[in-house]
């Protein structure tokens, strides 16, 4: 979803972080520097990660740079998290590009990959809640076009198989729609893989969030399957699917209630498991996730407010994932946290870390 714009957007400022982040580029090329390709040192990290760089920050006039609803994943010993692009009514932002040798950081801003034209005709302020898969030596950029509160959305998809490059990457148009007739919302794309199939989770609101077979990476068939629901006030509070697997079990993270509100945001994290990709996904209870069922997997912590729109990456043998919250220290910014994802007796959980408070009693 998308996030609420703050009046003073520093479009130059983005521009110039990806103009300098080509110079190093070039740099590193000219000197013969790998780095950019060498494994990760030392042993995986563990528990809440201590982030550092830019990990999302707003300064009135200076700096605008939020991290909302981010994916995570890696190349070649490079990290990528991409996000929602920076909000500008004049000058609608694509998808904003952060990296980093480490999972903790240091991040760097790098810039946006320009937003495509045909997004234009559904009212965008900016690309929302992009999705990145590699298949073989191609990666895939999922993202959707819409503006607040419409299905009148569409999911785009763009391709390279040099992601830093952010003038590489080459534009496809959508790859599913929705309009006022349609029952759901296609946005909130997440694209997986499970024997040879390839599948596509999506949704927002409306009648919950939904999954879809793909015949190819640019083409959803067969019929449109259910995932989960959350029937509260406001009804169907309920987005941002992630499907992955772990042993013998699908579990499907989802984020119930309201994002986009600063610290006000109720924004959480919950989850369900299944035998099969396309579930039927059930909580600890037992209790379907397309009867509202989901058990809690991340809510307030300490500072961050609003912990939602999960993406994972598998890495060095353990699970990680990156989220995105309002940061209450400072009246709401929008950063990015990266956890470990644990396991107990089956199901995901996140340990406390510092400056995560004390956890329920």
């Amino acid at each position: 979803m998308p996030r609420p714009t703050t009046g003073d957007e520093t479009v130059p400022v983005r521009r110039r972080r990806s103009t300098l982040a080509a110079a190093a580029a070039a740099l590193c090329l000219l000197t013969g520097a790998a780095t950019a390709n060498a494994a990760p040192s030392g042993p995986p990290p563990s528990g809440k990660l201590p982030m550092s760089g830019d990990t999302g920050n707003y300064v009135p006039g200076v700096v605008d740079d939020p991290v909302h609803d981010p994916t995570l994943f890696s190349d070649r010993g490079t990290y990528y998290v991409f996000s929602t692009g920076v909000a500008n009514p004049e000058d609608p932002g694509g998808v904003f590009v952060r990296k980093a040798t480490d999972l903790a950081g240091p991040w760097e801003s790098v810039g946006a990959i320009e937003l495509p034209e045909w997004t234009k005709a559904y009212g965008v302020g900016h690309l929302w809640a992009p999705h990145v898969v590699q298949r073989g030596n191609t990666f895939y950029l999922y993202y959707a076009a819409s503006s607040f509160g419409s299905n009148n959305s569409a999911i785009g998809v763009a391709t390279t198989r040099t992601p830093g490059d952010l003038d590489s990457w080459v534009d496809h148009g959508p790859v599913l729609r929705s309009d006022t007739d349609d029952d759901f919302n296609a946005i909130d794309p997440q694209v997986f893989s499970s024997g040879g199939q390839w599948y596509i989770a999506f949704g927002s609101f409306w009648t919950g969030v939904k999954i879809q077979r793909l015949a190819d990476m640019f083409t959803p068939t067969g019929p449109v399957m259910d995932l989960a629901s959350n029937p509260v006030d406001p009804p169907n509070a309920i987005e941002n699917p992630q499907v992955f697997k772990r042993g013998g079990y699908w579990y499907l993270t989802v984020s119930w209630d309201s994002c986009c509100q600063g610290v006000n945001s109720t924004y959480k994290t919950v989850v369900g498991r299944s035998k099969s990709p396309t579930g039927p996904f059930v909580d600890r209870d037992g209790v379907p996730m397309t009867d509202g069922g989901g058990t809690l997997l991340l809510d307030r912590r300490g500072n961050q407010v609003g912990t939602g729109a999960l993406d994972v990456l598998n890495d060095r043998g353990r699970t990680y994932a990156v989220h995105h919250y309002y940061d209450a220290a400072t009246g709401g910014t929008i950063r990015m946290q990266i956890r470990e994802v644990e396991w107990r007796d089956g199901w995901p959980y996140f340990s406390y870390g510092p400056g995560d408070g004390a956890p329920p009693s």
